[in-house]
Parts: C-alpha cells; sequence; structure tokens
C-alpha cells in the first residue's frame, strides 16, 4: 500500500438534520468507493452541523449509535472520517472526528485546542481532547487526525509528526467570518495547511465544508497537499469530492531532504515541557 488514494469531501452540512445528513454521508461514501479511495476525510462536525454542540443534549452520538454503524457499513475496507458531537461516559461531550474503517468504528479523536474566539464557542459546549494517537494503514503509513483549530497550535502538530504521523488528515469548519473582519480565513488556512505539510513532510488532507449557517459563510477549499507543500488535488466553493494519489516514495524523499522530524529535539522539548509545567524557570 505505498500508494495511497486519498479523498475530501466537501459538503454542506444543515444544522441538527442528523437523517439529511446520514445520507448524504452515504452517497458520498458510495462514490469515494467507486473512485477507489482508501481514505475519506468529511469536514469537522459534519453528521451535525457547525453549530451542533448549542445542542448537544440532542446532536450526541455514542460509539455504538446506529448513524455510526451504518457508515461503517458502508465504509468496508475503507477508512472514513466523520465528524460529530461525541457523548461519553458519564455524559461528557466532545467535538470528535470518528475513525470508521472495517465495518466498525475503528478510533475517536476528540479536538484539543478548542476554538473560543471570534465567533467561535466550542469552549461553552465541549470538553478537552486530551491525545494524539497513529492509526497504521498498511505498514508505510502512520495517520493522525487533528480537527480544524488543533492545526493553529504548532505545538500539536509537532506533536503529532515526532510521534510518527506521516499522514495527516484534517476535517474542518472554516467561515469567511469566523475569526473577524481583519483576518483572512481563507488565504490563513492555505499558509497554515501548506506551512505543516511541507515543514514535516507529510501528506495532508484538508476538508472543508461550504454553505450558510446563521451568519457564518463557509469558503469551501478543501485540499489534499503533498509532503513538499504542494497541492494535489483542491476543491472550490461547493460541494464536491476530491481524490488524488500519493506515492509513500514522495515522504521518503521529503523527509530525507528536509529532515525537520529527524532534527525535532524531541528529548529535549521534554525536558523544557516538564519544567513549564512544574512552573520552573529554563
Amino acid at each position: 500500500m505505498r500508494i495511497l488514494k486519498l479523498a475530501a469531501a466537501q459538503i454542506e452540512t444543515p444544522l441538527g438534520d442528523l437523517d439529511a445528513n446520514l445520507r448524504k454521508h452515504l452517497d458520498v461514501i458510495a462514490e469515494a468507493r467507486a473512485a477507489g479511495a482508501q481514505v475519506l476525510v468529511f469536514p469537522e462536525l459534519s453528521l451535525v452541523g457547525h453549530s451542533g454542540g448549542r445542542e448537544a443534549t440532542r446532536l450526541a452520538l455514542r460509539m455504538d449509535h446506529p448513524a455510526l454503524r451504518e457508515l461503517s457499513r458502508a465504509s468496508g475496507p475503507m477508512l472514513t472520517i466523520v465528524g460529530g458531537v461525541e457523548e461519553a461516559a458519564g455524559a461528557l461531550f466532545f467535538n470528535s472526528a470518528f475513525g470508521l474503517t472495517g465495518e466498525r468504528v475503528a478510533f475517536v479523536y476528540r479536538k484539543i485546542n478548542l476554538a473560543t474566539y471570534g465567533r467561535l464557542e466550542d469552549g461553552k459546549f465541549y470538553g478537552t481532547g486530551t491525545s494524539i494517537s497513529l492509526h497504521p494503514i498498511g505498514m508505510e503509513w502512520h495517520a493522525s487526525v487533528m480537527i480544524c483549530a488543533d492545526l493553529w497550535n504548532p505545538g500539536l502538530v509537532h506533536w503529532a509528526a515526532l510521534s510518527g504521523t506521516n499522514l495527516l488528515l484534517a476535517p474542518i469548519s472554516s467561515a469567511r467570518e469566523a475569526v473577524g473582519d481583519e483576518f483572512d480565513n481563507r488565504e490563513g488556512w492555505a499558509i497554515n495547511a501548506r506551512f505543516h505539510a511541507m515543514t514535516y513532510g507529510f501528506p495532508l488532507v484538508l476538508a472543508n465544508r461550504v454553505g450558510r449557517e446563521g451568519e457564518l459563510t463557509f469558503w469551501g477549499g478543501s485540499r489534499i497537499l503533498g509532503p513538499a507543500g504542494n497541492t494535489l488535488a483542491q476543491a472550490e466553493d461547493r460541494e464536491a469530492l476530491i481524490v488524488t494519489d500519493i506515492d509513500y516514495e514522495a515522504v521518503r524523499q521529503a523527509r530525507f531532504l528536509l529532515p525537520t522530524v529527524r532534527d525535532g529535539a524531541a528529548t529535549l522539548l521534554a525536558r523544557a515541557f516538564t519544567r513549564l509545567a512544574e512552573g520552573t524557570p529554563s
């Protein structure tokens, strides 16, 4: 599986309509499988809508929710990343990405860097995730999921890269107005995604949504980047499925030419962060 076929699903997500969103997911999953995709990424909170956290008690999904079971069966061997409000033990709610493969929910990733600024309100509704984990795809590929604002925390991406990630899956829900009129969200994401892909030498699948929700306009622009930061496929501002191949040899060459991961100073950073957590001066 040295050559991997990656896909990003850029869709519009009606707020709070789980049934309609489930049907759309099933249609896109069928299209992606017909195209031969082995990895498919939907946007952040794709099953419930951007503001789904406000109705967490109605929209939350447990790991055994029938919708997740149906999506898992439809995905088959393809790794599919879908977004929703997760209800965990103890009636705790998270902004989560569910990894579906092998006709089951294989893993769940909980957003760590909760965006609570501008018009973003994650911190009002969700608990904070505490871990990044690797998910093998064949022998060569080790994927990690990071959700939206997680990619704006450089320490988290560095952590993921040094932990062995060589494929980053990034569901986002980005609107033009989210941060403020002075911030170009679309251009900011183009720089952010290219920087991470090029710096760490890993392919990056960025899946954003489109359409409007309340006062927010979602700009789309989903893309798949190669390990040199090059754009392999990109969507515009309408619903679309983008699909492209990535060869593991490109990762080998990128990381040989720019060995950021090799020189990532993991031991030094671990000591520094331990001192910081303990309140000890550097």
